[in-house]
């Protein structure tokens, strides 16, 4: 091979920066950005290569490197590209007063992530911990129609709201008698719901109503309940099958008579049943 044929066999790359300046692939490999993106400052205005080689070929001088940098710090910022060149090409405009706007900007945005991460932390303290009892212990405690499995089903359903984060922190805390107490309570509650639905006492009654508090009271020892989640618990116990079978096995209609009962208390609080949404 000729050594004419050895130099035309080797990559060809781009000229080198001249005295007049950068070309636009050593400008962007400078300042660490595509060439593309030098292409499209320069359509849009923000920043175009000043200078020319001595072959006429366009080149960025180091004022132009040092807008880049600009333009850099400014859209780490958040400024808007067009919001940039105004401020880079306004005589009048104040610097300073868009930096302190932008770092006030910036010091909320670092509040709200680091309550975000601190959320999130204790998602995932709150998610490894769980319900501290023994599969034993559950059954033990709850009957022995109790299934353990049920605690990994909800957790694959809901385990990635918040109210799963909450009820998993507050389980992790609670100690095998605080169990037997939750359990004790319930028993009396839905003795009382069942001996209320034969008598026939009416939704939206003053027993009724105080009935339906202690079933919020029950649901918000694991998560904070409101009235509109409480109504969307109730359209789930008459829809799901498995919830009526439960609360029907305590008295015939219990279940569509719960409902009942705290719609009508969830209406009294100013939530409409029928349209409250999950929060």
């Amino acid at each position: 091979m000729t050594s004419a044929a050895h130099r035309d066999a080797r990559p060809r790359e781009e000229a080198p920066p001249s005295a007049d300046g950068l070309t636009v692939g050593r400008a962007a490999a400078l300042v660490g950005v595509s060439v593309k993106t030098l292409h499209h400052w320069d359509a849009i205005g923000l920043v175009r290569p000043s200078g020319r080689t001595w072959a006429g070929h366009r080149v960025y001088s180091g004022d132009d490197v040092a807008r880049m940098h600009r333009v850099l710090v400014y859209r780490e910022l958040g400024f808007p590209l067009a919001e940039i060149g105004r401020i880079l090409d306004d005589p009048d405009a104040d610097e300073r007063d868009h930096l302190r706007r932008q770092r006030a900007q910036l010091v909320e945005r670092i509040d709200r992530l680091r309550k975000m991460l601190d959320a999130v932390d204790r998602m995932l303290e709150a998610s490894g911990r769980g319900m501290r009892l023994t599969p034993e212990e559950q059954v033990e405690i709850f009957g022995a129609d109790w299934r353990p499995a049920w605690v990994e089903e909800a957790e694959e359903r809901w385990g990635d709201s918040a109210q799963w984060a909450q009820y998993a922190e507050r389980a992790a805390a609670m100690s095998p008698q605080d169990w037997r107490d939750v359990k004790a309570e319930t028993d009396a509650l839905h003795a009382d719901l069942a001996a209320a639905c034969r008598a026939g006492v009416a939704p939206g009654s003053a027993a009724a109503n105080a009935l339906a508090e202690r079933h919020r009271a029950l649901m918000s020892r694991y998560f904070d309940c409101t009235h509109a989640m409480h109504a969307c618990i109730a359209r789930g116990y008459v829809r799901e099958p498995g919830f009526a079978d439960y609360y029907d096995a305590f008295a015939p209609g219990l279940t569509v008579w719960l409902r009942d009962v705290i719609f009508a208390n969830a209406a009294a609080h100013g939530v409409d049943p029928q349209t409250a949404a999950w929060e």
